[in-house]
């Protein structure tokens, strides 16, 4: 069946194995593995959604452990196979910021990842969680000088230095403290593969790094400061990048520059950033990891060959494509409102008792998802529905546009998928929200790894309330 007119010209009306409308079913591109339907009821890592709800409450973020290290092993063993075939070596970091704590990085690490982080905040909690210093990049275009300062302390494999005055800032760190720091040049190449444009002055007025023909005076004034290391360029095209198009274009520019730098000194790392996508909807078709590393690698050396340079090594940093997929966000729906848009089109307008202060993207970026009832199945027809929050905000969008069965209402639970990337990283306490916990699933277990907040922890930090408390006393 087609979709209602008004509705997304990708949206379309769900159906069964049968045939026949159906709005049940879970897109095994956008859910968990182990996502699945029991007894009418979803499952993720073998836990319920009512006992997740009855014992953790709602919204609430639910994170599989299995599915995140599963994606961590695919990814390094992708890049590991496609840089061995032109006998160089390869490290994937994990980009911290998509989602961040002490134990997802004891998961992503011990799966053989190094850890990407870009404030202190960040670099704290991968010091805390055990992450080897030697295997944490930092980067960030205004890192303070307390923060340059403890991750040269801590011993950082790399930072990413990404203005003149960084350069400075860790020459003059590094004097101080008779330390040797490993650095890597963000530069821009130009290419942005959001929209596949390649077009060389299309993405130079941004507040990262150094052009590409800023490049070699940046690396000179590093290689002649005593303690500081230039060891590799680095590029970030982009994010939910679904191939590797936008890549092989931004390796042949890359490359110029790394070859022309190689005639004052070694060179041995090229990092090409991340970015990869996943899908957010049925309809959404990222390639598989392995055709994207192999793609970006073969541009690479292909690249090289030409120019007759050895090839570097090669580093990456995926953060969505680890942790996306393997996020569900329990909800329990407050209110169910049919909306007149046209003479042929009503919408449900199902309100939730979450919203931006835990999902920010859509309000943010525009970004689509999914959803569907985790409590129960239905037999009831799909309705076009829009998924709300609670917020006193006409943006408050979870889910713009998806068929719900008909008679969703009042305490049923509702789940989206693929929110284990940037929803809680972008998470709000807007009017005064409570942050959701985070819980972990794997083998019919659910623990506790981020801890939720009370509207008690929030007034803890109201110093007013604090101080005529006192004044009462």
């Amino acid at each position: 069946m087609t979709a209602s007119p008004l509705t997304p010209s990708w949206l379309v009306v769900p159906e069964g194995p049968d045939g026949q409308p159906d709005a049940n079913g879970l897109a095994s591109a956008v859910w968990p593995a182990s996502a699945e339907r029991v007894d009418g009821e979803l499952q993720v890592g073998g836990v319920s959604a009512s006992e997740l709800r009855e014992r953790f409450g709602t919204p609430l973020y639910v994170l599989d452990e299995t599915e995140v290290r599963a994606h961590a092993r695919r990814t390094l063993d992708a890049f590991r196979a496609a840089t061995g075939r032109h006998g160089v070596m390869t490290r994937v970091y994990y980009a911290g910021k998509a989602f961040l704590s002490t134990e997802v990085v004891r998961w992503v690490t011990e799966e053989g990842l190094a850890v990407d982080v870009c404030s202190g905040g960040e670099l704290e909690v991968a010091l805390a969680a055990g992450a080897v210093p030697a295997h944490v990049g930092f980067h960030g275009n205004n890192k303070s000088m307390a923060e340059l300062e403890r991750a040269v302390e801590a011993g950082v494999g790399s930072i990413v230095v990404d203005s003149p005055i960084e350069i400075e800032r860790l020459a003059a760190i590094v004097e101080r403290l008779g330390a040797t720091q490993p650095m890597l040049l963000r530069v821009r190449s130009g290419v942005h593969a959001e929209t596949h444009d390649f077009l060389a002055t299309a993405h130079e007025d941004q507040k990262f790094g150094f052009s590409l023909d800023d490049a070699p005076a940046a690396v000179a004034r590093i290689r002649e400061i005593t303690g500081l290391v230039f060891i590799g360029l680095h590029c970030h095209i982009g994010s939910q990048i679904f191939d590797s198009s936008g890549f092989t274009e931004s390796a042949s520019r890359l490359v110029e520059v790394h070859a022309a730098l190689l005639e004052d000194g070694d060179i041995p790392v090229m990092n090409l950033g991340g970015g990869f996508g996943i899908a957010y909807t049925s309809v959404d078709d990222p390639q598989p990891i392995e055709q994207i590393a192999e793609g970006i690698v073969a541009a690479v050396a292909q690249e090289c060959a030409v120019r007759g340079i050895p090839m570097p090594n090669l580093a990456f940093e995926p953060g969505r494509a680890i942790v996306g997929q393997a996020g569900v966000t329990l909800y329990e729906v407050g209110t169910v409102k049919p909306v007149v848009v046209s003479n042929d089109l009503t919408r449900l307008y199902v309100s939730v008792d979450g919203g931006m202060s835990d999902n920010a993207r859509p309000a943010l970026y525009g970004a689509n998802y999914s959803a569907r009832l985790a409590s129960r199945v239905s037999e009831a027809a799909p309705a076009l529905a829009r998924v709300v929050g609670r917020h006193c905000e006409s943006g408050d969008i979870v889910v713009d546009a998806e068929y719900l069965p008909g008679d969703v209402a009042p305490g049923d639970l509702l789940a989206v998928p693929a929110t284990g990337a940037y929803c809680f990283s972008l998470a709000s306490n807007y009017n005064y929200t409570p942050r959701p916990p985070v819980v972990a699933v794997r083998d019919g277990q659910a623990r506790v790894i981020v801890r939720g907040e009370t509207v008690s922890d929030l007034l803890a930090r109201d110093a007013g309330l604090a101080a005529a408390m006192e004044g009462n006393a």
